[in-house]
């Protein structure tokens, strides 16, 4: 298969491009910085791109099967669109082309609930803090980007991990109609599921959760790791 995937090179968007080299695929890693990117391969193509321009995403989605989208950008205090105009851009060029399958991850954080094992400080602080103040213009253009996905008549899947953190290897990871009860997802696994969902149709236009329930950090493991690691 001939799959384009946008957000390449960021944690997640390499290990889907691996795991997508390894099963066999052909592979178009879109980047805005293609020569820090670090793979390598005969069946990879490295392309520069903003996933904001049109045109040049017409031209990453031309003559492929399907396409993933690993987007992300940090937390801003001001308004971010880079997820909906690059869904706007994508959904247009694959109509164009008439490239059917698309899965976009998005984030459990646009849609926050308390977690049965979340204790206090998580579910009356932390997820508070991070959904509705520190990430709340990056959700705002999440749901926007959803909406956008939706709406379209393409074979969809919205994908929602929630906390991510490392893990050498894929696990025996759970996929979610809706939301998951889970805090964390790891990032060899939300790359796994999307992977699988080329050769699988039950989730198609649908919002699916990734859970890892294999070698979860602690809630101060993670924001060590994780959190604190991107400041």
């Amino acid at each position: 298969m001939r799959i384009a995937v946008f957000g390449a090179n960021g944690p997640t968007g390499r290990l889907l491009t691996g795991q997508a080299l390894a099963a066999g695929h052909h592979v178009t890693a879109v980047t805005r910085h293609p020569d820090s990117f670090p793979l390598r391969h005969d069946r990879l193509d490295v392309v520069r791109a903003d996933v904001t321009d049109p045109a040049a995403v017409d031209g990453a989605v031309a003559e492929r099967d399907a396409v993933l989208s690993t987007l992300g950008v940090p937390p801003a205090k001001q308004p971010i669109h880079t997820y909906s105009r690059g869904a706007a851009n994508i959904v247009a060029a694959m109509r164009r082309h008439r490239v059917r399958r698309l899965a976009v991850v998005s984030s459990s954080g646009v849609d926050p609930r308390p977690y049965s094992d979340g204790g206090f400080l998580f579910n009356r602080m932390l997820l508070p803090y991070v959904t509705r103040v520190l990430g709340k213009t990056l959700y705002d253009d999440m749901r926007r980007m959803e909406a956008l996905v939706r709406e379209s008549d393409l074979d969809w899947t919205i994908v929602r991990p929630s906390g991510l953190y490392h893990l050498p290897a894929a696990t025996d990871y759970t996929v979610v109609e809706g939301h998951a009860d889970a805090r964390f997802t790891a990032r060899a696994d939300l790359a796994a599921s999307m992977l699988a969902m080329l050769a699988d149709d039950r989730h198609v236009r649908s919002t699916v959760s990734v859970v890892t329930t294999a070698d979860n950090p602690t809630l101060l493991q993670w924001v060590r790791r994780e959190a604190l690691a991107k400041r």
